[in-house]
């Protein structure tokens, strides 16, 4: 494309226009020269000539003697006898020579004076029409001159205006292509953006129903741990009845030993503290307590609430209480209730239960 805009077509000029021209000038000057003087080179004035005719008149003769008995004719006219010929003399004869050679100097004078007088003409409208043909050549000259000026000035404004279309051509193409371009950047900004959008959307639709979903289980598991905490209260107030019957039981027992003697001392050793808990015994009791603890709630930080809980020999709860809040009421007591959910808890070492001990529990341990 900018191959065909640099060089534009042009077409081949013909060689030899001008001379060819100019031949042809020559060849119908010549021509007319030609023409021209064949048919004015015997158009002079022909020479007068005079001549005199003498004819012999016959002689006349006497008509021939009427018949007898006439008849009546028709006599014709008379012919007039032509006059006698003058017999001029020698003198009168060369006279009229001379006056003839004179008439006929005079008349060639006269031929030769008009024949000069025609060959100035001739040689006047010769000059004339070489005159008018040099300047008609003049004027065909400046004429091609001029005509030949207007191509070059017509095909000088013919390659500026392809040139122009070239150039307004690829103007409007680059054009075109930064607009694509800018058509092609916008549509890709729009799809990051859509997607953009999209993707936002569809993580704010998954946080939501992440946290409807959450909302949904924190509240299922509240209604839950409040079921539980119901059911729990009732059968733990059931358990702790029955442990106070039983404990009740025990101690009418223990008392009764003490009063009989040395079976009862032992059984009210048993009975009364069970011994310091093993070092390894708090551990037991926190995984045997850590399943039982419901609590979905986001605590800051690892709190720790500390519940103190005394036991029977037998690994029996007999009370569970907070010695040391966490500051988060919850997790307080969600700890106290899986402990109590843990009755009965195990035993130590020695096989007895300690009477009391602390255990400390965290939400993210």
């Amino acid at each position: 494309m900018n191959t065909v805009a640099a060089y534009p077509y042009q077409p081949v000029k013909e060689r030899g226009t001008m001379r060819s021209f100019v031949l042809a000038l020559v060849m119908h000057l010549l021509l007319g020269i030609v023409l021209y003087y064949g048919v004015h080179w015997q158009s002079s004035t022909p020479v007068g000539a005079e001549a005199e005719l003498w004819e012999e008149i016959p002689a006349a003769t006497a008509p021939p003697p009427p018949p007898r008995e006439p008849e009546p004719v028709v006599q014709p006219r008379p012919v007039p006898a032509p006059p006698a010929p003058q017999v001029k003399s020698k003198v009168e004869e060369d006279a009229d020579i001379a006056l003839e050679k004179k008439k006929r100097q005079a008349e060639a004078a006269a031929r030769e004076e008009a024949e000069r007088k025609e060959t100035a003409r001739k040689e006047a409208v010769r000059k004339e029409e070489a005159r008018k043909e040099e300047a008609r050549k003049e004027e065909a000259r400046k004429d091609a001159a001029r005509k030949e000026a207007e191509r070059k000035e017509a095909e000088r404004k013919e390659a500026e205006r392809k040139e122009a279309e070239r150039k307004e051509a690829e103007r409007k193409e680059a054009q075109r292509k930064e607009d694509a371009k800018k058509k092609a950047a916008q549509q890709e900004q729009d799809r990051k953006e859509q997607a953009e959008r999209e993707r936002k959307e569809a993580a704010d639709a998954k946080a939501r129903a992440q946290a409807d979903a959450k909302a949904k289980a924190q509240a299922e598991a509240k209604a839950k741990a409040q079921a539980d905490a119901k059911a729990k209260a009732q059968s733990e107030a059931a358990a702790n009845a029955q442990r106070k019957s039983e404990l009740a039981r025990l101690q009418a027992l223990a008392g009764g030993g003490a009063g009989g003697g040395g079976v009862g001392s032992t059984t009210g050793a048993g009975a009364g503290g069970g011994g310091k808990a093993s070092p390894g015994y708090a551990d037991r009791v926190r995984r045997r307590v850590k399943p039982n603890i419901v609590f979905t709630e986001d605590v800051p930080g690892n709190p720790s609430a500390v519940v103190s809980v005394r036991l029977a020999p037998d690994g029996s709860l007999m009370s569970a209480r907070l010695s040391k809040s966490s500051g988060n009421s919850s997790w307080d007591n969600a700890v106290l209730r899986a402990v109590e959910r843990s009755d009965p808890l195990p035993r130590d070492e020695d096989g007895k239960a300690p009477a009391s001990f602390t255990i400390t529990f965290r939400p993210k341990d």
